[in-house]
């Protein structure tokens, strides 16, 4: 099957792991940086909105965002995410990788900025014009998503095209620890210069002015990574797989990956005429060779990000319920600030970013399949064990244990779905719609985290309607809550009995090119004696 495989792809699966390898996942990792951290941040400075924006005079407790608005400031970016998703990956098919990868990163850093200069001084007008640009900041976002997977599988090898996938996914941990440190940072310096009483002491003085500061400079420096990486990614030549397969020049493929890995390649002299491999998306063949792949894709990363978002987002709940952090009227508006970061970055720094690493390390070796199916089980079993006797949870003696529970599903869903739903679409499918096939797996997945963010937001809620938090109906409580996000990881398990395994094949291989390849091959021999074969 290799032996009908373009000169150019093969030197590209057999290429040693090299510097270019390193510059690429650099390159395309910072876009994922900036995204985790756009996307965590306002976890972050949620709480702190609803001081400043929604106090009420002589309230027993600090102002909070309104159900709605919360639900509007924390789940827009998502909205947008998954537009941008369908839409860049899309356009990444039809126009290429290299063209539309520059627009989604200065999507992002213009809407960052704008994000953090939000206008207006009363609540409904700051509000939303922050939602309106932080939409469009998701929409740059989503293009990260299948542009960022699909640019690296090509670039790489297939000894190591997972671990170099993963590499680049695993760049979002940093950016969620980055978030959180430079919430610590900004919140103490702020605390330094301005220092106010806590809410119960004064309720007022409080908040001072200057705390509209911070969650306008936490949001804006999210656009600095993206921006100090765009000269790079306008500079990198367009993908050879894209080149050969779906604009058909194979000649100046072999051409831009000779300087690349800095070898010769001998280009193919036929431009390959593909007749076999002309089926379109959705088409009958497509179903039947990709529709269950597709299904799987989906559904695992839909499942995936119920979870994963509910929890990720819904953090400062969970630590504030077991006590981790103080109740919000012991605390002034930038204290609060401090411990939302330091309970995030700790759980980051224990749990997210090596669960992310660890994928990278074991991806190539245990397989796709096997790291997703072990994610998924632990996450159903911690879940559970958090949930059936979360009273006990709850008592101040065992707050560690949640503690260590709750990272430990961090943990598992890093090293486990969170890293393979990313990888494997970006492998699985032909060339011509492998951008298009991401984007429509992220943007399910991303469905899945609309409905873990809002769904959680109420879901949570105590069912005793004295103890909702204000604005919100009664709901399940947290424990039944962890109860259902267990059974959505239980599904997750189920469905990943339909994704293949993609360890050591190269991108053909896996997406039947080569054997469309072959035939077409083994046609034009009979037809004519005159024709170049495609040796590898």
């Amino acid at each position: 099957m290799a032996g009908d495989q373009l000169n150019v792809l093969n030197a590209l699966d057999v290429a040693k792991t090299q510097w270019y390898h390193f510059t690429a996942i650099i390159i395309a990792g910072m876009g994922f940086f900036t995204d985790a951290y756009d996307l965590f941040c306002i976890s972050l400075v949620t709480k702190l909105l609803g001081r400043i924006y929604y106090h009420v005079d002589g309230a027993e407790k600090p102002g909070t965002l309104p159900p709605n608005v919360s639900a509007a400031v924390n789940g827009v970016a998502f909205c947008g995410t998954l537009a941008g998703q369908l839409f860049f990956g899309w356009l990444g098919d039809k126009l290429g990788r290299k063209k539309v990868y520059g627009m989604t990163l200065m999507v992002m850093v213009l809407c960052s900025v704008a994000s953090g200069l939000s206008f207006g001084s009363d609540p409904k007008t700051v509000m939303t014009t922050l939602c309106f640009f932080r939409f469009w900041l998701g929409f740059g976002i989503g293009g990260d998503y299948p542009l960022s997977a699909t640019i690296m599988s090509e670039y790489a090898n297939k000894k190591t095209r997972g671990a170099f996938i993963a590499a680049v996914f695993a760049m979002q941990g940093f950016g969620i620890l980055t978030g959180g440190i430079f919430a610590i940072i900004v919140a103490a310096a702020f605390e330094a210069k301005f220092p106010s009483p806590a809410y119960q002491v004064d309720a007022l003085a409080s908040t001072v002015p200057q705390a509209d500061y911070v969650w306008r400079i936490i949001l804006m420096v999210g656009a600095l990574p993206a921006a100090m990486t765009y000269y790079s990614r306008s500079k990198m030549p367009e993908t050879a797989r894209y080149t050969a397969l779906v604009a058909k020049d194979a000649k100046l493929a072999a051409s831009n990956m000779s300087k690349v890995l800095q070898v010769e390649i001998e280009a193919d002299q036929q431009k390959s005429e593909d007749k076999s491999n002309s089926f379109g998306l959705f088409s009958k063949e497509f179903m039947k060779r990709h529709g269950l792949h597709l299904l799987g894709t989906t559904s695992t990363w839909f499942l995936l990000d119920i979870a994963f978002y509910s929890q990720n987002l819904f953090q400062k709940d969970i630590f504030s319920a077991i006590g981790w952090i103080p109740p919000a009227q012991t605390m002034n508006a930038i204290q609060e600030v401090f411990k939302i970061a330091r309970a995030q970055t700790l759980i980051a720094m224990c749990s997210t970013v090596p669960g992310y690493w660890f994928t990278v390390a074991f991806i190539d070796v245990i397989g796709r399949f096997a790291i997703q199916m072990m994610g998924f089980f632990f996450m159903t079993v911690f879940m559970f064990a958090l949930a059936i006797p979360y009273d006990h949870w709850t008592h101040k003696d065992n707050r560690i244990g949640f503690v260590a529970m709750y990272s430990l599903t961090f943990f598992f869903a890093n090293f486990g779905p969170n890293a393979t739903t990313f990888v494997v679409p970006a492998e699985i499918f032909p060339a011509r719609f492998r951008s298009t096939c991401h984007g429509i797996s992220a943007a399910s997945g991303k469905l899945g985290a609309m409905v873990g963010a809002f769904g959680f937001l109420y879901l949570a809620q105590s069912p005793d309607k004295n103890k909702t938090e204000h604005g919100y109906p009664p709901g399940i409580g947290v424990k039944n809550s962890l109860i259902v996000l267990g059974v959505v990881n239980l599904l997750g398990m189920v469905f990943t009995l339909l994704v293949p395994e993609s360890k050591g094949k190269s991108l053909e291989e896996m997406s039947g090119e080569n054997e469309q390849h072959d035939e077409i091959s083994s046609t034009s021999n009979n037809n004519s004696n005159n024709t170049a074969p495609a040796t590898a």
